[in-house]
């Protein structure tokens, strides 16, 4: 089994069946998770926070750090493997309020928003969700079957099952 990590204000897409795509330490940060099974390609992106208009510059240089141009790019490199987007699954993974106890800058809240947001625009639906709390995740994905697994903590690995029909 080849693992890929996936950094923090990271992508990466994969069509390698031998392959599972992990992301650690999503607390504020929302792990967006893309699964086409005919294509057989997977996608896990890992973006930090909502809108890139708060520093344009480092956006240009790290697109996956934002929502706004995290989420084209992930959905355009799978779409470079031969994902089509009315097959893809979609779920979200973080968006926890972690550092910030008292919910001042609400960052995983205004991170899930946006995303959810973005994805509406796109006519998107979301088929899964494990959001919100006060939890750091690690998620891993299995490029073959799409299936998704979390936990926290060295907790028992949760499950995120695909909707049917989305959102």
């Amino acid at each position: 089994m080849n693992v890929i990590t996936v950094g923090i204000a990271d992508c990466r897409v994969s069509d390698d069946p031998n392959s599972v795509l992990v992301t650690h330490a999503l607390g504020s940060c929302i792990a967006v998770a893309v699964h086409d099974p005919v294509a057989n390609v997977a996608g896990l992106l890992h973006f930090m926070l909502p809108e890139s208009s708060i520093d344009p510059e480092r956006a240009k240089r790290q697109p996956f750090m934002f929502a706004d141009t995290g989420v084209p790019d992930l959905f355009h490199a799978a779409y470079a493997k031969g994902a089509e987007k009315k097959r893809m699954t979609v779920r979200l993974i973080g968006g926890a309020q972690v550092a910030d106890p008292n919910g001042v800058f609400n960052i995983g809240k205004r991170n899930y928003l946006a995303c959810r947001k973005i994805l509406w625009v796109a006519g998107v639906m979301i088929h899964g969700e494990a959001v919100g709390g006060s939890i750091s995740r690690t998620v891993k994905m299995d490029v073959s079957t799409g299936n998704i697994s979390w936990n926290s903590g060295g907790g028992e690995p949760q499950i995120l099952s695909v909707k049917k029909g989305g959102n």
